[in-house]
Parts: structure tokens; C-alpha cells; sequence
């Protein structure tokens, strides 16, 4: 498995290295089949340091989490024990997948879009309608079922996942409800 370590204007020492390395093999050979690579960003927000890990696996689907703790070591192993559960949780639907499934997820190109958020008074009426981009980047729509756009989004630890339907190559939607359902929106089945 590749690790790319980094730190947001934080230095990161070999020792650290060292110890993520460490602590990810083991998760990731325990739970995971045939991870690709990891990135693990560390970054510190006042007096807490955060740490965010993605973990792909060679199926295309993606696992993340990530913690705050007031020392650097405390937010990996924070960090590292939530992705472990999610593995955990998911190893039996993982291997599942991974039976099914021959070849690795497809992934189709998009353009995703930050959009500056209003920062007007509750009664003042915006002067256009037009949002403001404030980044633009590529983004991948991966071609799923929709279990398993259900368990990407539940590894990633996301509100919503877009994907494209591998029954009709549609665009699909699933997301989480208020009442902690998941919801599925399906374009096809609209009349």
C-alpha cells in the first residue's frame, strides 16, 4: 500500500511516519482486501490537531475518517480506531462486493463547483441570483449499485453520494434522511 503523509503548515516527523504506517497496515490487512493506497493529512485548528485519512481499495471504493485530539499521536489513534470500525463494520459486505463485482469501479468525469455562501441580512434581497464560484475542481462519478452506493457513502462518512446507476447509467442520487433512513433518488422511475 502507498502512504502519502502530509501535514497543513504542521512539520511532520519520521517517528510519526513510522507510526502511521505501522497502524494502517495492520488495520487495512486486517479488514480491507487489497488496499491501494492511503492519504493521511494532518492539521492543527487552535489548540486541537486534526487528522483526516482516506483509504482506497483496489474495488474503487473509499473509506475516510477523521478526529481531533489535543496531541498529534491521540488523532491518528482516534482516527485510526474509526476506521477501523467502519472496516469492521463492512468487511463481510466488502468481501460481498468484492465477489460480485469483476472489474474495478468505473469512474466517469465531473466538475464540481464551491459556491460562496450568501452573507446577506434575512430580509435584504440578494442583488443577482447568481452564485458566486469560489473553487472549481474535477471531481469522479463512479458507476455502482445501489448497495453499494449506499456502503460508499456510509465508508466516507458523507451526507450524499452521486453516482451512475449500473442498472440504466443514469445519474442517482442516495443521501441520509432527517429520521436516519437512507433516501434514493431515481431518475428513471420519474413519470
Amino acid at each position: 500500500m502507498r502512504f502519502q503523509i502530509s501535514g497543513k503548515q504542521i512539520d511532520i516527523g519520521t517517528a510519526l511516519q513510522t507510526h502511521v504506517k505501522d497502524e494502517l497496515t495492520v488495520v487495512a490487512d486486517k479488514y480491507a482486501e487489497r488496499p491501494t493506497d492511503a492519504q493521511i493529512v494532518f492539521s492543527k485548528r487552535g489548540p486541537e490537531f486534526n487528522c483526516e485519512t482516506t483509504i482506497h481499495l483496489s474495488t474503487g471504493l473509499t473509506a475516510q475518517a477523521n478526529a481531533q485530539a489535543h496531541e498529534i499521536y491521540e488523532a491518528f489513534d482516534k482516527c485510526s480506531a474509526k476506521m477501523e470500525k467502519q472496516l469492521r463494520r463492512y468487511k463481510r459486505r466488502l468481501k460481498d462486493h468484492h465477489r460480485e463485482r469483476v472489474q474495478p469501479v468505473e469512474l466517469g468525469g465531473a466538475s464540481q463547483y464551491i459556491l460562496a455562501r450568501s452573507e446577506h441580512e434575512e430580509d435584504q434581497e440578494p442583488e443577482t441570483l447568481q452564485p458566486i464560484i469560489v473553487a472549481e475542481m474535477e471531481t469522479k462519478i463512479q458507476t455502482l449499485s445501489v448497495g453499494e452506493a449506499v456502503m460508499q457513502m456510509e465508508l466516507s462518512e458523507a451526507p450524499l453520494l452521486v453516482f451512475k446507476s449500473e442498472g440504466n447509467k443514469q445519474i442517482n442520487v442516495v443521501y441520509r434522511r432527517n429520521d436516519g433512513n437512507i433516501g434514493w433518488i431515481d431518475p428513471s422511475n420519474a413519470k
